[in-house]
């Protein structure tokens, strides 16, 4: 009889807190969803927020820049030190990507064309992307772009699950690259014999190159920042 009772005893127990965690469960499932969308809401609203942000500090920054330029053409008209100089720091920003640039190059259209069939890999991996690049610059392109992003020295092209990743920006295929150079050398360089164009097919990546007479690649218009490096004066020694 003290068995039974004891039996009873932990069965009501054990039913008691089986209904606790089944109406605990039931509230949390409940509260879930719409803490979940107020957040999602939240966050949004946060998104747009800093893109507009984002957006106006861009548009100031460009201002800025076109006046810091009038400025200086001002100032180098009928001082030829001046000139000299504007003349130089037009070549740096040419070379750090600073500004918009314009001459005769290739347009280069590199797609992956099962990617828009929801396959669960990548046939363009962000390596074949600098592949690329490395080639373009070994024949002498004097600026390139991918989707419109300049690539500077502080590019980063990298993957990001099935996207790639470049100057902070999330693509997906196609790829269209745009290279100021010689067209000739430009695309001999890309088609040599088991060159990287070759090399791309042989992967089922389909590419497309284009000589052009007139290519405008815009400048790089995110912020450069240097924390930790400094320029060092001539004759010092560390």
């Amino acid at each position: 009889m003290k068995n039974i009772k004891m039996q009873l005893a932990i069965g009501v127990v054990c039913l008691v807190l089986g209904i606790m965690v089944a109406v605990q469960f039931k509230t949390v499932k409940n509260n879930v969803g719409p803490v979940t969308e107020y957040r999602a809401r939240e966050l949004a609203s946060q998104l747009k927020r800093i893109t507009t942000d984002r957006d106006n500090l861009a548009a100031l920054k460009n201002e800025l820049e076109k006046k810091l330029r009038d400025y200086e053409n001002a100032e180098a008209e009928g001082n030829s030190a001046a000139k000299f100089l504007s003349e130089e720091l037009n070549k740096a920003r040419v070379i750090a990507g600073l500004v918009d640039v314009e001459g005769p190059g290739i347009t280069m259209i590199v797609d992956d064309l099962k990617f828009t069939e929801h396959y669960n890999y990548n046939i363009i991996d962000y390596t074949d992307l600098l592949e690329l690049v490395n080639e373009l610059n070994a024949a002498g392109a004097e600026a390139i772009s991918i989707n419109g992003q300049r690539v500077i020295s502080t590019t980063e092209i990298r993957q990001a699950g099935l996207h790639i990743n470049i100057n902070t920006v999330k693509f997906a295929p196609p790829f269209t690259f745009k290279a100021i150079g010689d067209p000739k050398t430009l695309e001999a360089a890309l088609r040599m014999r088991d060159g990287i164009v070759q090399m791309l097919a042989d992967k089922g990546i389909a590419i497309s190159i284009t000589q052009e007479q007139s290519i405008v690649i815009k400048k790089y218009d995110g912020v450069i920042e240097k924390k930790f490096s400094k320029v060092v004066k001539e004759g010092e020694t560390h």
